[in-house]
């Protein structure tokens, strides 16, 4: 007979278990859905605000936007649905009859804890696979629309200016992707202007090498205090609008920001190795002015800098990792909490839960990236503090529960 009440208890937790796996599944499904979509429009507006697209590139950037929100939407949303369960079953003295039948409080959370290393695993595929490959592939048609717009530009007003990158390109007319009678003029930043002349020219956007590429035929060039040059061809490249900038260390995967880390270590070794030699070869020829050309007094600054990209990477790979798993320290936090405040609506209880974590965690947590940035902190237990907050508090709560 214990054996049989035992099994029959096992079941019954069992199917609990099961109830409470599923009531979660739904309410996070339907919470996720609803504030991806929101958010998506914003995406969508912002990117379309930002870059001049119009509605046909609009629809077509939207698959890629989803994921890039994912990381962001998933920790609140399970938070939430977490909230309405629990607090719905300890509303309704479901928690109470458990333990009144001899059942574990902590083996009712167990599906939570499950359903946040679950979620925890997929987003972290989601920002180291998926969220690099949305991020191209968004840029790429944000590249090629770039392009019609650039030309349809040309073809409407004849001319385009950036002041900012120094360029301005003059027509005389567009036929399809070349360009009829183009002045291309360029002031580099410190340099001098350069103006060329052709009978006509094709433009590409090359989202690999970061340029616009300007292919000029029978060109002529001027510089200045130069002799004028005819060319047959010529290939001039510039970089892209803002719009289509480079990679950022949030949009590339583990292993590119690991390879980007190594190259600028060997960067920054590379230069400190050169600037000695070119000081120690400066000191015992007697040229002592050399000392203060910029190529040698340039180079702790560039250091600083390559410092401050190395610093950067490695505080988003731990970021990475820790804000991944910051969907189990939700649901650490919140299951107990929800069971703790049974009789409150969830929405109070969500709301009383989740203005901790945003008024501290996420402060904390840029808080710790400034700082691991800027070399001050080890990002490696850094990016962790927040999480180990949440533990703590989550903890605390835990404990309260199980013992009443």
């Amino acid at each position: 007979m214990l054996g049989e009440g035992a099994r029959t208890l096992g079941d019954r937790m069992k199917l609990l278990q099961r109830y409470i796996l599923i009531e979660l599944l739904k309410v996070f499904a339907l919470l996720l859905s609803v504030l991806t979509v929101m958010l998506v429009f914003v995406g969508v507006f912002r990117e379309a605000q930002q870059s001049g697209l119009g509605a046909v590139q609009i629809v077509q950037i939207l698959p890629y936007i989803i994921p890039s929100l994912l990381p962001y939407t998933i920790p609140a949303t399970l938070l939430l649905a977490v909230c309405v369960v629990y607090g719905r079953l300890s509303g309704d003295l479901e928690i109470v009859a458990a333990k009144s039948a001899g059942i574990n409080p902590l083996s009712l959370l167990l599906p939570a804890f499950g359903l946040g290393v679950v979620l925890a695993a997929g987003s972290f595929v989601l920002s180291d696979r998926i969220i690099p490959w949305a991020v191209t592939q968004m840029q790429q048609k944000i590249s090629d629309a770039l392009e019609d717009i650039f030309l349809d530009r040309l073809r409407v007003q004849h001319h385009i200016s950036d002041p900012a990158q120094g360029y301005s390109i003059s027509v005389m007319e567009v036929r399809g992707k070349t360009l009829i009678l183009p002045t291309f003029q360029y002031l580099p930043r410190g340099g001098s202007p350069s103006t060329l002349q052709a009978e006509e020219a094709r433009i590409e956007f090359n989202l690999e090498k970061q340029v616009v590429i300007l292919n000029l035929l029978n060109c002529q060039i001027d510089a200045p205090n130069k002799t004028s040059l005819y060319v047959a061809r010529e290939s001039i490249e510039f970089p892209l609008p803002d719009e289509v900038s480079r990679a950022k260390p949030r949009h590339m995967s583990l292993a590119s920001l690991r390879t980007s880390m190594q190259q600028s270590r060997a960067d920054i070794e590379e230069m400190s190795a050169r600037r000695d030699i070119e000081a120690a070869f400066a000191l015992t020829t007697g040229r002592f002015e050399s000392l203060a050309e910029p190529r040698i007094v340039s180079v702790p600054g560039k250091q600083r800098h390559e410092r401050y990209q190395y610093h950067k990477m490695r505080t988003e790979v731990h970021s990475r990792y820790s804000l991944s798993t910051s969907c189990l320290f939700f649901v650490i936090l919140g299951a107990p909490y929800s069971i703790s405040q049974g009789k409150k609506q969830f929405l109070t209880t969500f709301f009383l839960c989740f203005m901790p974590i945003l008024l501290l965690y996420y402060p904390v947590m840029l808080l710790m990236m400034n700082l691991s940035k800027s070399g001050g902190i080890d990002s490696a237990w850094a990016m962790w503090v927040p999480n180990a907050i949440l533990f703590v508090v989550g903890w605390g709560v835990l404990k309260r529960v199980l013992q009443h």
